[in-house]
């Protein structure tokens, strides 16, 4: 008859052969989950929350976003008034969406002296930043956003937010189905396969 020491070794020996089997087996049935903190609020970081969500809600992942600050803005109902900020943006050079290729070609390093006495200077990023959007064939941020409810995002905003800016819940689309705080949402994010912040 096998000692108690005989019988733990011989569980431990089974449970370290079957163990790491069952467990990728499991790993492999997981639907992979990701949460996104967007916290940004201007056209061109608007994209980056947007494409990822929607492309792994399209992979079939489970996708949570939280919007906080100004990136609660992206859940409003009109979106159409999104500027790009190119003040301070070192990673912007401009290209210009019109004329022969050559010209369409060169980056436009603005200095940001320039850009910050320059009248209507974020107007005209703005309107050439779109008119190369369209241009290229890429999604709008309306179309993005759309594809992330129609793919099952869970879109949740950050109540705190909401509060300290003086929105109406009113004031974002209906699709949004949760408000809450970092409290409630960093557990999400803890037991998330990938968890960023934009």
């Amino acid at each position: 008859m096998a000692d108690a020491s005989d019988l733990d070794r011989l569980i431990n020996e089974r449970l370290d052969a079957l163990l790491p089997k069952k467990l990728a087996e499991l790993r492999e049935k997981q639907t992979p989950s990701m949460t996104i903190i967007a916290t940004k609020g201007t056209l061109d970081w608007a994209y980056p929350p947007f494409i990822l969500a929607s492309t792994a809600a399209a992979l079939g992942w489970n996708v949570s976003m939280f919007f906080t600050f100004y990136g609660l803005g992206l859940l409003r109902k009109d979106i159409s008034d999104l500027k790009v900020s190119p003040l301070g943006n070192p990673g912007m050079p401009m290209k210009m969406p019109f004329g022969p290729e050559w010209f369409k070609g060169i980056n436009w390093n603005i200095p940001n002296a320039v850009q910050g006495v320059v009248p209507g200077f974020e107007s005209m990023a703005t309107m050439l930043m779109k008119q190369t959007i369209h241009d290229k064939g890429v999604a709008t941020i309306e179309e993005l956003r759309t594809a992330c409810i129609e793919g099952g995002v869970n879109l949740i905003g950050c109540q705190m937010t909401v509060d300290l800016f003086g929105y109406s819940r009113d004031d974002f689309i209906p699709e949004v189905k949760e408000y809450c705080g970092a409290a409630h949402f960093l557990p999400m994010a803890r037991d998330a396969d990938v968890s960023l912040f934009i």
